[in-house]
């Protein structure tokens, strides 16, 4: 047993069996009229499990709390002293009656020597079926509705909360692929050792499969009225299953039918967490076929492979696993969650390439289209480090390795899936460890990690993909990688080479992925800002500035307004260094300053080009700029971006550049400051109501940055603007994700904008034109219905999108 201490009547008067032993029989009730008859062999608590020996299986059968309603122990108690049989032992425990509500309706009564109420569930104490002994009745947590009874001790549970509301809800809820029927066959094992599955596989040879009905109700998808009701229904459409009778009536779902299919046949539950696996059987399965397919090799048994999936219903995996391996292979459940990340953490424990793996070159399936490069990064990783224990020296190492380039392209494939933005190669001096990061949603996250004697060969072949000088280590360099030219899929990435200490050189590598472009709609601007940003860039002339630091989406919000002004009518020039995103009708040019092919000679040459529409990719000095205002104030519609903060400190910064006021004060028509924050997780995230804390939060920081005078700057007034414009119901929601698979656990997937419009009015362009400080043009703009970043972020926050510390770390108050 576990260190569980089973409780005792209140009364004093029994005491634990020493010389019994701990595997006192029991009967488990399930739900329904089911029930399992066997010795008690562990009671988990904490894990809320137990494990039963039944009377007719060799396997220990293991049950979770939400899979029954009521365990019986006989065994293991003794009345003590005077209250002997011979002393009406019964009246000296003073038995009292108890009634117990389950959640499915039925009722438990009859009289018990005491309860005790603990965070597991009831305990009680009564009568063996002959009178003559003493058993302890327990009634899992998860199955209560209510009780009455008297001589009630508790053990820090609280009396008013007893269960879930939902009885269909408790019964499937976590484990509804492991929910068992006493009576069918159906109670699968969940093994943990080779022994145990070899139990479960001769067990499973034994079991004589049961209806699919009767492994619906044993799993309590479907009741037996619901059964009734399909099985009425084939008897009038001949030649359909049942099971799809099912499914068209809405009992079940296909995922329910395929569990159903699984049990009847009586597949074992392998818990791979603990399981030790075969490594021969690991050899014989590709780890890149293993992943795809999602199966874990366990073990070779008889000439047979075992192999652990979700649905072994899956023939088309089962023929190709043979296909593959040339083995017979015998299929056992296992739970989907995190499959992938054990079968690459199984795989690099045991220390096994891919290329050990090829023992069948002639059968092995075909890659999918775009993966012929693709290899397990962490498994290439390994060779580099055995191989790097050859010597204590760094030895030279050629950059056209076969291992290192597999390595570098299965790099920049994973980064792209994961939707990194970049890649980050960080060595450090001596013999420290090379270290690889990605930025995935804004935020740097560990990637892998290399041998030392490995980092001048890794950057030597990243500077030759993209055409560099690999002897010169002492200035930055700048380049680009096709990596459609090496095997890849069609994206490019800009690298970037800066020198660090002791003659080190750092690479950042920008994932630069052709995409389709985004409409303007989708951006994320608020109905204010869409339609004030839309009518700015649909003027015949005048200039449309974008700012934000790197990264801050400035391009894609531009290109998403080149999409929407994409017309037949109308002619578009683009100058960008580099050319991130592509359209169709646009005229696209990539600037290359090295040969003189900047900004500001491209832009000359695009106004001899009849343009309607210029965008220009980055205004970095007074040259571009004035040309980009004289384009504007003759005819044409100028768009471009700028390194600045905030809307109001762009206008401070073109003075600077030594632009004439007077002459952008009448070109310019807006300007929009953005960021990118992190989304919520769509798939783990949780609502409830907001509390006073956060609303107060959410107004002091809204408040902060209303001009004088604004009616907002009552906060009756703001609560109920928010209330009628974000509220559900009347009321306020605080959105939270505690993470899970699909966001990797951060609780964020994706990015959104937050953004600043500044439109320039004819008191805004005065200002201008006087040069006006930037904070009284903010105040001006405040004041004229502007939101700044942060307030804008706190309207994402009240809709459910991001979190008030995204919005905080990404803006200023």
């Amino acid at each position: 047993m576990k260190s569980f201490e089973f409780p005792l009547p209140p009364s004093g008067l029994v005491t634990v069996d020493p010389a019994n032993s701990k595997r006192w029989p029991c009967e488990v009730a399930g739900w329904g009229a089911n029930s399992l008859q066997g010795r008690l062999l562990t009671l988990d608590v904490e894990q809320q499990l137990l494990k039963v020996q039944g009377q007719a299986s060799k396997a220990p059968t293991a049950i979770r709390f939400n899979q029954f309603k009521s365990l019986r122990i006989d065994g293991g108690m003794t009345v003590v002293g005077g209250a002997s049989r011979g002393a009406r032992w019964d009246e000296l425990l003073n038995f009292q009656p108890f009634a117990i509500r389950l959640i499915d309706g039925s009722r438990l009564a009859g009289d018990s020597a005491g309860v005790q109420d603990l965070p597991s569930g009831l305990w009680l104490f009564v009568k063996t079926a002959d009178g003559l002994g003493l058993s302890r009745l327990f009634v899992p947590r998860a199955a209560l509705e209510s009780y009455e009874a008297s001589d009630v001790a508790t053990g820090g549970a609280d009396p008013d909360s007893y269960a879930a509301t939902d009885f269909s809800h408790t019964v499937s809820h976590g484990f509804a692929d492991t929910t068992l029927d006493f009576h069918s066959g159906l109670a699968n094992t969940v093994v943990e050792t080779r022994g145990e599955l070899l139990n479960a596989l001769e067990r499973q040879a034994r079991i004589k499969p049961v209806p699919i009905g009767e492994a619906l109700i044993g799993l309590g998808k479907i009741t037996a009225a619901q059964l009734a009701v399909a099985l009425k229904k084939q008897k009038d459409t001949k030649n359909v299953p049942l099971g799809q009778i099912l499914v068209e009536l809405g009992m079940v779902s296909t995922a329910d039918l395929q569990t159903a299919f699984a049990r009847k046949m009586g597949y074992p539950m392998v818990e791979l967490k603990s399981f030790e696996y075969d490594v021969a059987a690991l050899r014989m399965v590709p780890l890149s076929l293993a992943l795809r397919l999602k199966v874990q090799p366990l073990m070779l048994n008889k000439g047979l492979l075992v192999v652990a999936m979700p649905d072994p219903l899956q023939y088309k995996v089962l023929e190709e696993i043979e296909f593959t391996t040339q083995l017979k292979v015998m299929p056992v459940l296992c739970s989907g969650d995190e499959i992938a990340a054990k079968i690459s953490r199984t795989y690099r424990e045991v220390g096994l390439a891919e290329h050990l793996h090829d023992s069948h070159p002639d059968t092995q399936s075909p890659p999918e289209p775009g993966d012929a490069q693709q290899h397990d990064v962490f498994q290439l990783a390994s060779e580099l480090v055995v191989d790097s224990r050859d010597t204590e020296e760094e030895r030279q190492i050629e950059q056209s390795d076969n291992t290192l380039v597999r390595l570098i392209n299965s790099m920049i494939l994973e980064a792209y899936q994961q939707g990194a933005s970049d890649i980050h190669i960080e060595p450090y001096p001596g013999r420290q460890k090379l270290k690889i990061r990605f930025r995935i949603d804004g935020k740097m996250r560990p990637y892998l990690e290399l041998p030392a004697s490995y980092r001048s060969a890794l950057i030597a072949r990243i500077k030759i993909m993209c055409d560099l000088d690999i002897s010169e280590k002492r200035k930055a360099q700048d380049g680009k990688i096709n990596f459609a030219k090496f095997g890849g899929l069609k994206l490019e990435l800009r690298v970037a080479t800066i020198p660090t200490t002791q003659g080190l050189e750092d690479v950042v590598m920008r994932i630069l992925a052709s995409s389709r472009t985004m409409a303007l709609a989708d951006v994320g601007l608020t109905q204010r800002n869409l339609a004030l940003f839309t009518d700015a860039i649909e003027r015949p002339y005048g200039m449309v500035l974008c700012v934000g630091p790197t990264g801050s989406g400035k391009t894609t919000t531009l290109h998403s307004a080149l999409h929407h002004l994409n017309k037949p009518e109308r002619k578009i020039w683009t100058a960008e260094d580099p050319v991130e995103i592509t359209q169709h009708g646009l005229r696209q040019i990539q600037v290359n300053p090295k040969i003189g092919w900047s900004f500001a000679t491209s832009l000359r040459a695009l106004l001899r080009a009849d343009p309607d529409v210029i965008m220009v990719g980055e205004i970095r000095d007074q040259e571009t700029a004035e040309i980009a205002v004289e384009a504007s104030l003759t005819g044409h519609l100028v768009m471009s971006t700028l390194h600045t903060n905030t809307a109001a400190e762009t206008i401070t910064r073109l003075i600077d550049l030594g632009l004439d006021p007077f002459s952008f004060s009448d070109s310019i028509l807006a300007v929009m400051a953005q960021r990118l924050v992190r989304r919520l997780c769509p798939h783990c995230v949780q609502r409830r109501d907001m509390s006073d804390e956060e609303l107060e939060q959410l107004t002091v920081d809204f408040q902060s940055s209303l001009a004088e005078g604004d009616d907002l700057r009552d906060s009756g007034r703001l609560h109920q603007l928010w209330r009628d414009t974000y509220g559900h119901e009347g009321k306020l929601l605080s959105t939270h994700a505690p993470g899970c698979d699909k966001c990797g656990r951060t609780g964020f997937r994706g990015r959104l904008g937050i953004h600043e419009l500044l439109v320039v009015s004819p008191q805004l362009r005065h200002m201008i034109q006087v040069r006006s400080r930037s904070e009284d043009l903010l105040q001006q703009a405040l004041i004229e219905g502007m939101r700044t970043l942060r307030q804008d972020g706190i309207e994402k926050v009240l809709l459910g999108q991001t979190s008030l510390a995204e919005v905080r770390a990404n803006s200023n108050a």
